[in-house]
């Protein structure tokens, strides 16, 4: 991999979250090749592109204590971060979301156990343990790059998670809210319990930290210039936009929450019809679940108007390709959550 290295800011202190989301992208757009970059930034909470920001964050909490809150176009949970962690990111050429998403992790861990931490592993859709302890999590999206001259599209793959270093676990507590549901789970009562840091298993500093990691994935260097921050400053902008951070989708009237293990959490809002027979007329969801391709272009509105069996919804599903928008979810699983939640409470 190359490291994509940054200039320092004049006074010395990160930029905001936006930037380095979109200095991903900007990347994966004008570069090729296989990138990596490590980041930092003040208190701040990002959650995934399909969750409910009322419902993952404290965002009294956060704007209370200065904690800023931002929306990512990946999907997964919603995280925590602040100068005790280590942000990792990742952009390369996807052939399969798998291979790209396992392969990178893989070497995480593998780099971890360099490092003399042994019981670090991979587990899940995209965490990083050590032990029975989370000390990193991922996710994932990508970008089609269309070549008119060549008449081809390209998919270009963004891996991005938080690597604890340390942890305000205190803090962290208190500005994320993850259901009961996700946590009972992973078997455990809350965050605390759940995670760990790098600091927990290795007398290592944290700048030594960041030097060994470089120097164990990335074998040259790209430096970025003042032309390239002004272009990524610009590809930053929309992430500060109040109707991406809050969520402009209507919600439709009912809402069932639901856990699918190895896919994710999902809140189903779903609006039947009043026929003998009721129909999709609305539906909604929201989720820490992986997404590959417009949700609502894909696979909602494809969905509206087909009636509530599980004859019928198997039968439009078949028309949907499924797994080209939600990794590793069967039919028969979505097909069963569609009619849990049509059902009165």
């Amino acid at each position: 991999m190359i490291y994509a290295l940054l200039p320092d800011t004049p006074d010395g202190r990160p930029r905001r979250l936006p930037f380095y989301l979109a200095m991903e992208e900007y990347l994966a757009r004008y570069f090729e090749g296989e990138y990596f970059f490590m980041w930092q930034v003040d208190p701040t909470v990002i959650f995934g592109r399909n969750q409910q920001m009322e419902a993952e964050v404290n965002v009294e909490f956060c704007r209370r204590n200065g904690i800023g809150i931002y929306r990512r176009k990946s999907g997964g949970g919603c995280v925590y971060a602040d100068r005790n962690n280590i942000m990792f990111s990742h952009v390369t050429t996807c052939s399969s979301v798998a291979s790209t998403f396992t392969g990178f992790t893989s070497t995480v861990a593998s780099m971890l156990r360099s490092l003399g931490i042994a019981e670090a592993h991979t587990t899940g859709r995209n965490d990083i343990m050590i032990g029975d302890r989370k000390v990193s999590g991922y996710a994932f999206y990508h970008i089609n790059l269309v070549n008119m001259l060549a008449h081809q599209t390209e998919s270009r793959a963004i891996v991005h998670g938080t690597m604890l270093y340390d942890a305000d676990i205190a803090t962290m507590e208190q500005a994320i809210t993850p259901s009961r549901v996700k946590l009972e789970a992973k078997g455990v009562s809350s965050v605390r319990k759940h995670v760990t840091t790098i600091r927990e298993h290795s007398a290592i500093g944290q700048e030594e930290f960041k030097e060994f990691t470089r120097r164990e994935l990335c074998h040259s260097t790209l430096e970025l210039n003042d032309a390239d921050i002004e272009a990524i400053e610009r590809m930053a902008e929309p992430y500060y936009a109040g109707e991406w951070i809050e969520g402009a989708r209507r919600r439709p009237s009912a809402s069932r929450r639901h856990r699918v293990e190895g896919v994710g959490e999902f809140v189903v809002d779903l609006r039947p019809s009043s026929d003998e027979v009721p129909r999709i007329e609305a539906i909604d969801l929201a989720g820490d679940f992986f997404l590959l391709g417009d949700i609502d272009r894909h696979l909602l509105s494809p969905l509206c108007g087909c009636e509530l069996t599980r004859d019928a919804l198997l039968r439009r599903l078949g028309t949907i390709r499924l797994e080209k928008v939600i990794p590793n979810l069967q039919p028969e699983q979505f097909a069963d959550m569609l009619l849990q939640a049509s059902c009165p409470s």
